[in-house]
């Protein structure tokens, strides 16, 4: 009899005021996305939400095109 495959469950990890204050750093030095991800131990998702959420626009964001 095969034993069912265990799933991995996602845990969460709040951020802590280094976290913030490391991914703030690195926005106003214009690291990539998944660069300033792969330092956090974060995936990039969560990094674009918690940046967006504190207002700062991450480096390599596509711009949008203004109609003329």
């Amino acid at each position: 009899m095969k034993r069912p495959i265990a799933k991995k469950t996602k845990k969460l990890r709040p951020w802590t005021k280094d976290d913030i204050r490391m991914l703030k750093t690195m926005v106003r030095d214009k690291t990539k996305t998944s660069v300033i991800a792969r330092k956090l131990k974060r995936t990039p998702g969560a990094t674009r939400q918690k940046a967006g959420a504190l207002g700062v626009k991450l480096a390599g964001a596509p711009q949008r095109k203004r109609k003329t």
